[in-house]
């Protein structure tokens, strides 16, 4: 199970929930280079504290990035997911005048779609075998 380091505690949960997302640019378009990338990940972390929550990892190519997001259960995924790819997109586009042309006509960076996984410390059958192992009342 998670060490004691990573559960967090809300004011009427403690949890220790971490999302791996993978967003890819429209068209797959190699856009990015290092400075592109490093500066994406500064713009992630600021939004990821926005809403309290943590860029625990993070990397990517010149066509997609990943990252590792340790979330409170009151942020919706989708709510996180579409300002991370908004505020990036907007702040890329004002920061780095070059990348303006992968934009095309929609105004667009990223692609619509993205790719969410929940990830834990043990794999489902563990999870499964521990749940069916307690002691329930008869």
């Amino acid at each position: 199970m998670a060490e004691y380091g990573d559960i967090r505690t809300g004011r009427h949960c403690v949890f220790v929930l971490h999302a791996h997302l993978v967003f890819v640019t429209k068209f797959r378009h190699r856009v990015f280079d290092g400075p592109h990338l490093e500066r994406m990940e500064q713009i992630m972390r600021e939004v990821c504290a926005d809403f309290e929550c943590e860029l625990t990892e993070f990397n990517g190519e010149s066509n997609h990035v990943h990252l590792l997001v340790n979330f409170p259960p009151k942020v919706a995924l989708s709510r996180l997911v579409n300002s991370l790819k908004g505020v990036s997109s907007r702040r890329l586009r004002t920061e780095f005048p070059e990348l303006a042309r992968h934009y095309y006509r929609a105004n667009k960076l990223w692609s619509g779609s993205y790719f969410a996984g929940s990830v834990g410390d043990a794999p489902i059958g563990v999870l499964r075998q521990y749940i069916e192992r307690q002691n329930r009342p008869v």
